[in-house]
């Protein structure tokens, strides 16, 4: 009875719930490249620079175990995925407190986020979560920054990744939401690197299920995606890599 609706995050059910709803959370996902399923996604991809790097790790949450763009291998792919959202019914702050206390109310299931670390509420500086896929890539990441509009995540060891990444929302002059999700990662070791860059599966499924999120926000808050989901990446090699700042 339980699949009718969402058990409590971080009980028994929740989990079980999680892995039977993977296979259509796959589904969904991989739907998102046929045309004319949901909202038009454009995706454009381009050369990258030293512009395209992240903020170091801000000092009071470095730690021995984060896993650094630096300790990453390959280049680096700066992403951001983008929604724009006409008569939404929440603002930024309400909707991010909405995803801050779960964020699987609006992430595919493909992509599950399970608290590691941390007690049950908003997310707080140095949570941990663990983000389950049907797959061997975990990924376990660490609250970096939080705002009332935004959160920011570190990788840990044993990430598929190496980087940082942010979910945001703001209100655009127009009145109109906007959400977006930027991402700064390498591939987190030599096999990450062989299976994001000679093997387009993981770099295609991460690009996908962050898109999904996005048209999933829009159903959230009960408005309308304008002109669909922008995914767009900037790809970083060479000099730029070569002498990072410390922290990032």
């Amino acid at each position: 009875m339980f699949l009718l609706g969402r058990p409590a995050p971080g009980t028994h059910l929740h989990r079980v719930d999680h892995l039977l709803r993977w296979p259509l959370g796959i589904a969904r996902v991989l739907a998102y490249r046929i045309p004319g399923y949901g909202p038009p996604l454009t995706r454009t991809e381009a050369a990258g620079d030293a512009g395209d790097l992240p903020a170091p790790v801000p000092p009071e949450v470095r730690a021995a175990d984060v896993q650094y763009v630096a300790d990453g291998t390959g280049a680096l792919l700066h992403r951001r995925y983008s929604v724009v959202v006409d008569g939404a019914d929440r603002g930024p702050e309400v909707l991010m407190a909405e995803l801050s206390r779960d964020p699987n109310c609006a992430v595919p299931d493909a992509a599950v986020f399970q608290r590691s670390v941390g007690a049950d509420g908003p997310m707080r500086l140095r949570d941990e979560w663990l983000i389950r896929m049907p797959a061997p890539w975990d990924g376990p990441v660490r609250v970096i920054a939080v705002t009332p509009s935004s959160f920011r995540f570190a990788t840990l060891e044993g990430h598929l990744e190496a980087g940082q990444i942010e979910f945001r929302a703001a209100v655009r002059p127009d009145g109109a939401l906007s959400f977006e999700i930027e991402s700064w990662a390498r591939p987190g070791d030599l096999a990450a690197h062989l299976l994001y860059n000679r093997l387009p599966l993981a770099k295609e499924i991460q690009l996908m299920v962050w898109a999904r999120t996005c048209t999933a926000v829009a159903e959230l808050v009960g408005g309308t995606p304008r002109d669909g989901v922008t995914a767009a990446t900037r790809v970083v090699d060479g000099a730029a890599l070569d002498a990072l700042p410390p922290g990032v």
